[in-house]
């Protein structure tokens, strides 16, 4: 499998490390599962902002983009 390396912020590890426990994975697993839920939504057209707020980490990792709209 291959690796990736990711930065992110204390505050997002330990929610991350919480959500693992709950969840009985370790905080890789916990992450490959977030990941993995992202590229399903993202590939099935299902937006970020229709998550369930206990799935408020998996928009971290979604491509859908906040914010203004660019203008044209």
């Amino acid at each position: 499998m291959p690796t990736i390396t990711i930065s992110i912020d204390e505050n997002v590890k330990k929610v991350l490390v919480k959500r693992a426990k709950k969840n009985m994975l370790s905080l890789k697993e916990q992450a490959e599962e977030i990941i993995r839920q992202s590229a399903v939504r993202t590939k099935a057209g299902i937006s970020a902002s229709t998550l369930k707020s206990d799935d408020r980490l998996v928009e971290v990792f979604s491509r859908n983009k906040k914010g203004r709209k660019k203008r044209r």
